[in-house]
């Protein structure tokens, strides 16, 4: 133990001298780093927001999520996600008004522009679901859940419906929301 081997005179970054001089050739695999650090889980959050409340939630679900150091966490209004986006990646929080007992309609289009392209491709996505409402919130999170069972998704969080003008507390619960879908993700328990 503890004892050095003799050095050969085979630099394996450069894949040049060998012992005897002569040239070798090392495939560009063999000279990369025995672990090669993976790219960070990413956390994809889908939000329409008219009136800003949603977009309010949307932003403390992202300050939660961002304090989880080993997460990328993508911001991304309905109508700017995208397949790539979902299909890079490792979770997915949906934030929607709730319109006449439903999701809006921007977010119904991110489900409609991506479904058919990501169908079997995003099987077993952790996923969790803000709503701010007027009203009661479960029909939005009844139909978002209803399009995420197609998807094959797994809701690994309760919804968080909130009702009126986001205050602290709603702030806060969202901020949490955030921070434990990173934090599973982070962890590998998602």
């Amino acid at each position: 133990m503890g004892e050095s081997l003799p050095d050969a005179g085979l630099n394996p970054a450069s894949g040049t001298a060998g012992p005897d001089g002569a040239t070798l050739h090392v495939p560009a695999l063999c000279r990369t780093p025995a672990v090669t650090p993976a790219r960070p889980r990413r956390l994809l959050i889908v939000f329409h927001s008219q009136s800003g409340r949603t977009a309010r939630l949307a932003a403390a679900v992202a300050a939660g999520a961002r304090e989880c150091g080993g997460i990328e966490t993508l911001l991304r209004r309905a109508p700017e996600a995208g397949l790539d986006d979902l299909l890079g990646c490792d979770g997915l929080l949906l934030g929607t008004p709730e319109n006449f007992g439903y999701m809006s309609g921007l977010l119904k289009d991110f489900f409609d522009r991506t479904y058919y392209p990501a169908e079997g491709r995003t099987v077993g996505l952790p996923y969790a679901v803000f709503v701010s409402c007027g009203n009661d919130g479960s029909g939005a999170v009844r139909e978002i859940g209803r399009i995420a069972r197609g998807y094959g998704w797994k809701e690994v969080a309760e919804a968080l419906i909130v009702r009126g003008e986001p205050d602290d507390e709603a702030l806060q619960r969202a901020h949490e929301l955030g921070a434990a879908l990173a934090a599973g993700l982070e962890l590998g328990i998602f």
